[in-house]
């Protein structure tokens, strides 16, 4: 039998009008849909009726389908002549482990395509008023992870971040926000500079904590804020309070 091709696809940040239109697309075409936790599950209607849907979630601590279970389905899929979409939230390349399936796609020789999609570390801070770059406040910014496979993300080079960077946006950051914040301040970070924690950002859930490198953990402490968060820190945060746009109350609906 001929094999199936694989799409590794970027379903966006939560608000179901950023998928691509080449997304849309893939959907439209699979017979098999490998899909996250983050994924809007609004966007599995672009599927066919006849498309077979299979859940890989994964919560901090708790992958339902083991990442090696996720590569040897998609392989099997392929290998029966199917096309097979994986579709990740954000973007599949931005802290989503696309890397690693689409190797284990190109070791057999299976067929694969990226589609980028819009990343949290950008649309978030887009939807909660904050450029992570400003001709006046921000002339570079970093994606970091806030959370590795030991934990805390001691293995990152925080004195470069602290030093060298004026924009930073943290995925996967909440549980270990005060490390974070501490490393920061330890290799020079200004105490002051301005910090956002965006909760279920660009979607009708989005709430927005404010504060400094200093008092943010406490605040985001009382507010109870939980993932999916992203952590935004730099000047450019400032701006949010006059660049504020979006009201997930009076969203207004353009998806066709």
């Amino acid at each position: 039998m001929k094999k199936g091709k694989v799409y590794i696809v970027g379903a966006g940040p939560g608000d179901p009008e950023l998928i691509t239109l080449k997304a849309v697309k893939c959907l439209a075409a699979a017979d098999v849909i490998l899909y996250d936790r983050l994924v809007n599950p609004v966007l599995l209607e672009h599927a066919k009726e006849e498309a077979e849907f299979i859940y890989c979630g994964k919560i901090p601590g708790n992958h339902c389908v083991p990442q090696e279970v996720i590569q040897k389905l998609l392989i099997e899929k392929s290998l029966e002549g199917k096309t097979v979409v994986r579709l990740k939230g954000g973007d599949p390349f931005i802290f989503g482990r696309g890397g690693e399936e689409a190797e284990a796609l190109a070791r057999l020789g299976i067929a694969f395509e990226i589609v980028p999609g819009i990343t949290a570390g950008i649309a978030a801070p887009a939807y909660a008023g904050i450029p992570v770059t400003h001709r006046e406040y921000g002339g570079s910014f970093a994606f970091v992870t806030g959370h590795c496979t030991t934990g805390k993300p001691d293995n990152i080079r925080w004195e470069y971040l602290a030093k060298g960077v004026d924009t930073i946006s943290i995925y996967m950051g909440i549980k270990n926000l005060p490390y974070i914040c501490s490393q920061l301040q330890s290799c020079g970070k200004n105490p002051q500079t301005p910090i956002a924690v965006i909760e279920q950002g660009t979607t009708m859930n989005q709430r927005i904590v404010t504060g400094t490198l200093e008092t943010i953990v406490e605040t985001v402490k009382s507010e109870a804020v939980t993932n999916p968060a992203m952590i935004i820190i730099g000047e450019v945060v400032n701006l949010s309070q006059r660049l504020s746009w979006f009201s997930p109350r009076k969203r207004e609906k353009v998806f066709i």
